[in-house]
């Protein structure tokens, strides 16, 4: 078969797409068929044929077929736990200022998708350390990321346990994520993982467990200020000149708290901010205290 990296082969993921913008992501197999109600498609009229085709099943229906993109396959994606969207992924490899030949370490490895992204950011001279307490979980992170790179990656490490305990031995990473429901408890953990100058990046879905999180890097004086954002996407309708946003929109699906771990021994500069008024009602010297009767 020919080398031109447009045309499509065995084991590659495709996505088609039917006039009605739905998508469909198959895994091309040589014998086998898409099927849907409005009729079939046989994966050998596909391979052997460039990406942006159009082919009809047998029904009548036309689709638009091309290799899927990392950000398709995440989506449909078989799941253990919830992914992380592409929206955060992509913030969540900008903010680790990750590139080829880093280093990462991600503790709740999910369904692996984020682990593509981070594999694909930091390359095959990068190094990926995923750690998953759940062997269910691990074992469909691991099938998908085998699946999106078509063997496991050289590169890749998953440990499975928890990140306290299977991460000994372990140092010097450019960055790590952690995605778990109490980052705080881990963050002794990440000072140790990360060298002085690296990111951590805590992906934390409430208030709550934000404000936590903030207050206990405060507290364990080894980051500097954490920063705050999350991510929402607005796609639009165009037709013609009725351009206008969507009725549906990717809204909140979780906090990014971001911080830079410290030289070992250097204590912060005093914060010039404060607090609003009864930011802190624990008596720490931000809420007034009640006025006696």
């Amino acid at each position: 078969m020919s080398d031109d990296p447009a045309i499509l082969r065995h084991g590659d993921i495709v996505q088609l797409t039917d006039p009605k913008g739905r998508h469909h992501t198959l895994t091309l197999e040589a014998g086998r068929s898409f099927h849907t109600h409005r009729g079939a498609l046989a994966h050998d009229d596909i391979i052997g044929r460039p990406e942006g085709i159009v082919l009809s099943s047998t029904g009548g229906t036309a689709y638009v077929v091309l290799r899927s993109l990392l950000e398709d396959y995440v989506l449909a994606m078989p799941r253990g736990a919830a992914v992380i969207y592409p929206k955060e992924s992509a913030r969540i490899v900008m903010a680790a200022g990750l590139r080829p030949g880093a280093s990462v370490i991600e503790a709740g490895a999910g369904s692996g998708a984020l682990s593509c992204s981070l594999l694909t950011a930091v390359g095959p001279s990068g190094r990926v350390v995923s750690c998953e307490r759940r062997p269910d979980f691990a074992a469909v992170a691991r099938a998908n990321v085998e699946r999106w790179f078509h063997a496991m990656p050289s590169w890749w490490e998953l440990l499975e346990g928890d990140v306290d305990e299977v991460s000994g031995g372990l140092g010097g990473f450019d960055a790590m994520v952690l995605d778990l429901l109490d980052p705080w408890e881990h963050l002794a953990t990440a000072a140790r993982l990360v060298r002085p100058g690296g990111v951590l990046v805590c992906y934390v879905a409430t208030t709550t467990q934000l404000s936590r999180t903030a207050e206990a890097l405060r507290d364990s004086a080894n980051w500097t200020e954490p920063h705050a954002e999350e991510s929402l996407v607005r796609t639009w309708h165009l037709e013609g000149l009725a351009v206008r946003p969507d009725h549906r929109m990717i809204g909140h699906t979780a906090f990014l708290l971001v911080a830079r771990r410290l030289a070992p021994g250097t204590a912060l500069p005093p914060r010039r901010t404060r607090p609003a008024k009864g930011a802190r009602p624990d008596g720490d010297g931000y809420a007034a205290p009640p006025k006696s009767q």
